[in-house]
């Protein structure tokens, strides 16, 4: 298992358990588990089993403490602080994305060099880039979004790894590169868009020949 399907299936875990507590679960078996995410209850077994994560036959596993045990994990024992650099339509869907409190992940700050768009008095304030570098320092920020357009995209990155960045999502066209010091995640969203658009296509593309039409 390396380590991004590692990280991949402990998400997976974790949506699956926090629904199950929604829901007033407290215990919880493989069998459960396995049915939401169509895997089988010895892969599920195993798995916790790797992560160190412990149950019974009779009582299954506790919610409560595998989520605990998942967090520890993936290091969001406390809430996970990051800045967007770029406040235009995918930074502002970024901002008020309700779903990444739940998840331990917690938008402090967004940063643009339009002033139409900074507002350092909203609930997640946009700030101007001049106080980028100052506001990382700071508030001992690791992790930022990057969000701007492609011709800013390689300046911005040198900011923010200057300033003690550790790890970047970036979502600009331009493919950014990492080192030893910092985690780059590329998202180009008109190349996935494309693939799915290809696979769909693929998928559904009916052979020629039924197209043939015989009078």
């Amino acid at each position: 298992m390396n380590e991004r399907e590692k990280i991949l299936r402990l998400l997976a875990y974790r949506t699956v358990l926090q629904r199950f507590r929604s829901m007033g679960f407290i215990r919880v078996f493989s069998d459960n588990i396995a049915e939401v995410l169509d895997i089988s209850s010895s892969l599920v077994r195993k798995d916790f089993s790797a992560f160190g994560i412990s149950g019974t036959q009779k009582g299954g596993y506790h919610i409560e403490d595998i989520l605990t045990r998942i967090q520890g994990i993936i290091g969001f024992s406390e809430p996970q602080r990051v800045i967007i650099v770029g406040a235009g339509r995918i930074g502002q869907a970024l901002m008020h994305y309700s779903g990444f409190r739940s998840s331990g992940i917690e938008i402090i700050a967004g940063f643009d060099i339009d002033s139409a768009r900074q507002n350092p008095a909203a609930e997640i304030p946009v700030l101007p880039m001049e106080l980028l570098e100052d506001f990382i320092r700071e508030q001992k920020v690791r992790i930022a979004v990057l969000a701007v357009p492609e011709s800013s995209a390689l300046a911005c990155f040198d900011r923010l790894v200057r300033a003690g960045i550790r790890g970047v999502l970036n979502f600009t066209p331009h493919k950014l590169k990492g080192d030893a010091g910092t985690v780059v995640s590329n998202i180009n969203i008109e190349h996935e868009l494309t693939n799915l658009i290809y696979l769909v296509n693929q998928q559904w593309q009916v052979p020629s020949e039924r197209h043939t039409i015989i009078s």
